[in-house]
């Protein structure tokens, strides 16, 4: 009995895709997802900032420059970039066969995270 279900496990962890994936493309699977979470996070917290922000001028409370501001979430926006290409740019350095296979899971962490 023990092993008719050790035969079904088999069965079932040889279908499951990421056991025949590289380790290039997890890498680079991982690297995407993980830049993408962390973008969405970035954003929701840079939105709670500004809210209060906003929330704090209405109430006089605090003044503040549009200006300054906007400048200061295109540097951080810049260096998000910046981030992100030297992400890339190190899964680039692999291998050929590894380095296409990393970017191609970078991409798709990026797709589906």
């Amino acid at each position: 009995m023990n092993e008719s279900i050790d035969t079904k496990i088999d069965g079932v962890l040889s279908e499951l895709p990421w056991l025949h994936m590289g380790g290039a493309f997890l890498s680079g699977l991982a690297v995407g997802y993980a830049l993408k979470k962390s973008f969405k996070i970035l954003l929701l917290i840079t939105g709670f900032i500004l809210i209060t922000i906003y929330l704090f001028e209405s109430q006089h409370i605090l003044k503040i420059d549009d200006s300054a501001l906007s400048q200061s979430i295109a540097h951080l926006g810049e260096g998000f970039n910046h981030l992100a290409h030297f992400l890339k740019d190190r899964l680039a350095l692999l291998k050929v066969t590894e380095g296409g296979s990393a970017i191609a899971g970078f991409f798709l962490g990026l797709k589906i995270g």
